[in-house]
């Protein structure tokens, strides 16, 4: 994207950058944390996701002039403060789990440094992405899981926003999804894409049998035919008919799928296409898929749960200051006491403990002073969770684009054998981990 993503922004980020000009605060160097407090539904583990598409974002926070002429007639900041913001440019330094790393409770998820000015006005954005990409590639992780090695494909784009579907496909990717059937996915991300027909397809037709022989004269005998538009037990006898033992697959969308699929695969067997794969969709979740483990099923495709995080759109991740520079040039730890909403104060350094290759907890350790950020070398028996993404407003590009997307999913599928048993259970239930805090000086 090339277009100024500035005012992906909520107005009251301005009018505290406005007032923090005013009055000599805006230049404190500040220390914000991108953090969920809890997993959303009682779900074992979280997903990173976004973050790539957000260092790509980051990179066009510019104003030019049509941003600027906004914010002057809507009088949302003052005009020394446009000023300022004419040759805005983040300078800082942002840091964070890898996108497609395990989260939990607490977990330093994205560090943003710098001042006040630059690192305040980014917190929309980065919510606005982590949340939705976490919350979608969250569920769509459990799905993998629940599917094992079955092939799982990702077919919501007609039940999300249209820019909103392009993003959870890529979140479904990086979590064990094959393919999308979105084709602005492809091209944005590389994500491979997959689709034969609808229900349309077949009541265009004269009869079910006329659309079959059509979409295998276009699409030939390796396609999948829908079968259940009239009757699944016609359907199927008519498509082996048609396309010959050695077609490629069929597709349910509807009934009792255990039934259903056992059924299918009985007459197809009985038929001799004996090699025909079974395809199910209609409204699949991680439950549903859990549920047809047993069954002949042999790839799914999932719509609307994966796009909406199957009841769970949003990760709950907040963005919050946890250290700044006193008046006096030191750092001082800050942090939110409200009841329910609290948070921790300091720069955080973050771990994961290892037994036997398994996760035993996540070790945060806190540096309120600043004097000590641990290492890798502080913790040996743990493996550090942070990188830098960008350094002096300058962004790691490795991260971003179709080949960031292949990077994210090779680590996924990496870090997720690190769950331990309990991890994958689909149950509601405390986090697979426990969050462990530790002073720096420890």
């Amino acid at each position: 994207m090339t277009a100024s993503t500035a005012l992906y922004t909520d107005r009251y980020e301005y009018t505290m950058l406005d007032g923090a000009l005013q009055d000599g605060t805006a230049q404190r160097s500040c220390v914000f944390e991108l953090f969920s407090r809890r997993l959303s539904g009682g779900r074992r583990f979280g997903v990173v996701a976004g973050t790539g598409r957000l260092l790509s974002l980051l990179r066009n926070f510019r104003f030019a002039d049509e941003e600027l002429r906004l914010m002057k007639d809507h009088k949302v900041v003052s005009d020394s403060t446009l000023k300022y913001l004419e040759n805005f440019q983040f300078t800082g330094r942002i840091s964070g789990y890898r996108e497609g790393e395990l989260y939990f409770p607490g977990s330093p998820i994205l560090t943003i440094e710098g001042t006040f000015a630059e690192a305040v006005v980014l917190e929309t954005l980065a919510l606005s992405v982590l949340n939705h990409d976490s919350a979608v590639a969250t569920a769509a992780a459990r799905m993998s899981i629940a599917a094992g090695d079955r092939p799982l494909a990702e077919m919501g784009a007609r039940r999300a926003q249209e820019e909103s579907a392009v993003a959870a496909a890529r979140a479904a990717y990086i979590v064990g999804f094959g393919a999308t059937s979105n084709l602005e996915a492809q091209r944005r991300w590389g994500i491979p894409t997959m689709g034969t027909a609808a229900h349309a397809w077949t009541l265009l037709h004269d009869s079910e049998e006329d659309a079959f022989r059509s979409q295998i004269a276009s699409s030939g005998v390796d396609t999948t035919l829908l079968v259940d538009t009239y009757d699944i037990t016609k359907g199927v006898e008519t498509a082996i008919r048609v396309a010959g033992t050695g077609l490629g697959g069929v597709r349910l969308d509807s009934g009792d799928l255990p039934t259903v699929a056992q059924a299918t695969r009985e007459q197809l067997d009985s038929l001799g296409a004996t090699n025909t794969k079974i395809t199910v969709t209609s409204d699949l979740d991680e439950y549903a898929i859990a549920a047809l483990a047993a069954s002949p099923v042999d790839a799914y495709g999932v719509g609307t749960s994966v796009v909406t995080g199957s009841g769970y759109p949003t990760a709950s991740m907040v963005y919050k200051l946890v250290a700044r520079q006193g008046a006096d040039g030191g750092w001082v730890g800050v942090a939110k006491a409200s009841q329910d909403k609290s948070s921790k104060g300091g720069r955080k350094a973050a771990f994961r403990t290892l037994e036997f290759g398994k996760a035993t907890s996540e070790l945060i350790v806190v540096s309120d002073g600043f004097e000590k950020i641990a290492t890798a070398a502080d913790v040996p028996d743990a493996r550090p969770l942070q990188v830098t993404f960008a350094e002096g407003g300058d962004f790691d590009s490795q991260y971003e684009g179709s080949a960031g997307v292949e990077l994210a999913r090779a680590h996924h599928a990496r870090v997720r054998e690190e769950l331990p048993v309990r991890g994958l259970a689909l149950s509601k239930s405390d986090p697979a981990i426990p969050t462990v805090y530790r002073d720096a000086g420890e």
